[in-house]
């Protein structure tokens, strides 16, 4: 199969993925998503992602204050085997549209809290940098709060967001539309640990 084939192919595969998005969104709208049903429904993810969605653990990502379409784009794509996680896949298999609108409307409306700490001055400016040289901006926005089916990586897990990049950088992370797997590619392990350290301490 040539490269453009597979080009094709995931295109096709990304249309696909977005008209069913879009008609989870559609059917969310027409019930009303539940913020109440989605903390009840969220008290299975406290174990791992902690109350209101805050971790302990630098290595799960933190859900308060995701953009509620990311947040459900996330559980569609764990729902339907796209992306694979020990943990995740079972619990996201028998999800209905009606829990992933629920629970993304709980998680988004939770504050999301300041970091532990803040990153370290130098440090702080190059992974700023890479920020606009890599155009996290244009897609993240200018302070990384996300936005629609974009997550935001203001706050995130230092750990999570470094074994994200780095799954992107060796095609090993689901893309849905091949955007971080290309942006990834030529980041050093060295730019990784910057972005990192930058985005998980912004405040």
């Amino acid at each position: 199969m040539t490269r453009a084939h597979v080009v094709l192919r995931s295109a096709a595969a990304a249309l696909r993925l977005a008209a069913a998005l879009a008609a989870i969104a559609v059917d969310g709208d027409a019930m009303g998503a539940d913020i109440d049903a989605g903390r009840a429904k969220a008290q299975v993810c406290i174990a791992c992602h902690g109350p209101e969605g805050i971790p302990i653990d630098p290595a799960t990502p933190s859900l308060a204050g995701q953009p509620q379409q990311f947040l459900v784009t996330a559980l569609f794509m764990f729902r339907e085997g796209n992306r694979k996680n020990p943990l995740m896949t079972p619990l996201a298999a028998n999800l209905s549209n009606a829990d992933l609108n629920d629970l993304a409307a709980y998680f988004s409306a939770q504050k999301a809290t300041l970091p532990a700490r803040a990153s370290d001055p130098q440090k702080s400016a190059a992974g700023k940098q890479l920020t606009e040289k890599f155009n996290c901006v244009q897609c993240h926005g200018p302070a990384l709060l996300g936005q629609q089916h974009i997550p935001r990586l203001a706050g995130q897990q230092p750990e999570y967001l470094r074994a994200q990049l780095r799954g992107f950088k060796s095609s090993t992370r689901y893309d849905m539309d091949g955007m971080m797997t290309s942006a990834a590619q030529a980041l050093s392990d060295e730019d990784i640990a910057l972005l990192a350290d930058y985005m998980s301490g912004m405040r």
